[in-house]
């Protein structure tokens, strides 16, 4: 079997659809994705055959960038949400004919989309009359029991959240369908479509542990578990990093990721709060902070592998992102989630409700807010609550259960 994978965003968009192209590689099928250039290195070294799509997300945000002037001292996550919008709209046409030239010459048998490329691959499918399926690290289908995770709504009645599914369907639509309906137009000479495609065939990259299964939802919708890459056991830290982990208790972690949008000066006092009473280690991610500005005693990390790093930590600062909150889980350790857009709110409120973090939104952050964010985490109650949860997900194989759907028939059914 062959098969197609195409994303667009973070590396948190691209290394789960990687971790599958992986396992689908192993089982002696084809595999080809196509997602942001970031994402290369990774499928090199797994040995994925990759295409680059149009686009840098990370260049597009960094000084000198199209959307470069964003990432200024309290920047609007609203504005980087529509920056990426703007990118995809964007790159929708040459998205498009990647695409369709990668699954027409590798001959596909099944395209699986994700991410900001998810309309496009739809139309794609679509286009050449091969199935798809959705794969989303986050729940996308309708349901009585919450709300959109895109937006911050919670504790609605079940026709409302109903409804505001079905409101944030319609809103994606008009922002994406128009330069969708143009690029399908000149690569398959396709009339326009009036609403997006509904009641397609979709895997959900979630922790059924994390986040049970709505009842509501269609038999063609599969709650996987997580999609990781085992990164973990061939991952060689440095000395330093491992000097600094055998000096004393096990440290906090702090790091947002892609995410931008607090004032550095701001961050950097609330890491040097935290310092002052525990040991702390600092991923600066896209945040643009100069190391030199923080503490000595603050160990600032290269890209890690969650999954070696946070077992070694006490807890978990991190913004929220699908991939990152099921890591931090997983390991067995609480979080304090900064919650700054998109999705994140939705997991702030999963892992709280759980047990196993407490909340403290971006817009909100300060030295007191998170020392008395980290000093909540750190309870006893929570800890063994976090340890129950991740030992209860370290038995889920998302990626196995995944990739058995995709190599099956019992899923791969496409509605209009």
């Amino acid at each position: 079997m062959k098969i197609t994978f195409l994303t667009y965003g973070t590396e948190g968009d691209t290394r789960p659809l990687l971790a599958l192209a992986r396992e689908v590689a192993g089982r002696g099928h084809e595999a080809h994705v196509l997602a942001d250039v970031a994402g290369a290195p990774c499928a090199q070294a797994l040995g994925i055959p990759f295409t680059a799509l149009a686009g840098d997300m990370r260049g597009a945000f960094q000084p000198g960038g199209a959307f470069g002037a964003l990432l200024k001292d309290g920047a609007s996550m609203s504005r980087l949400m529509r920056a990426c919008a703007t990118l995809a709209r964007d790159n929708t046409l040459p998205w498009m004919e990647a695409a369709c030239a990668a699954a027409s010459m590798h001959g596909s048998d099944l395209l699986v989309y994700s991410g900001l490329a998810g309309f496009v691959g739809l139309a794609v499918a679509e286009g050449l009359g091969i199935p798809c399926i959705g794969a989303a690290m986050w729940p996308m289908t309708p349901t009585r029991e919450f709300a959109p995770p895109f937006l911050n709504m919670h504790r609605l009645p079940g026709w409302a959240n109903m409804l505001a599914h079905r409101a944030f369907e319609r809103m994606a639509w008009s922002m994406f369908g128009p330069e969708l309906n143009r690029a399908r137009a000149r690569v398959f000479g396709a009339p326009p479509r009036k609403q997006p495609w509904r009641d397609m065939p979709l895997l959900v990259g979630c922790s059924p542990t994390l986040l049970a299964r709505p009842a509501d939802w269609p038999p063609n919708v599969a709650v996987t578990g997580a999609w990781q890459l085992p990164a973990g056991q061939d991952h060689t830290p440095p000395r330093a990093l491992l000097d600094f982990l055998a000096a004393g208790p096990a440290p906090v972690y702090i790091g947002f990721g892609s995410m931008a949008g607090i004032a550095q000066g701001t961050l950097v006092d609330a890491i040097a709060a935290v310092a002052s009473g525990r040991r702390v280690l600092f991923h600066p991610g896209w945040s643009g902070i100069d190391p030199s500005r923080l503490p000595s005693d603050v160990y600032v990390l290269d890209d890690t592998p969650h999954d070696w790093l946070f077992p070694r930590t006490a807890l978990v600062v991190h913004h929220g992102g699908a991939g990152t909150s099921h890591a931090a889980a997983r390991a067995g350790v609480p979080s304090v989630v900064v919650p700054f857009a998109g999705d994140q709110f939705f997991w702030a409120r999963r892992m709280t409700l759980r047990g196993i973090a407490v909340a403290c939104p971006a817009a909100g952050l300060d030295s007191a807010r998170l020392v008395q964010a980290v000093a909540a985490a750190s309870q006893p109650a929570m800890r063994e609550d976090a340890r129950r949860m991740g030992q209860a997900m370290r038995e889920e194989d998302g990626v196995r259960a995944a990739v058995d759907l995709l190599l099956g028939d019992n899923i791969c059914t496409n509605d209009k």
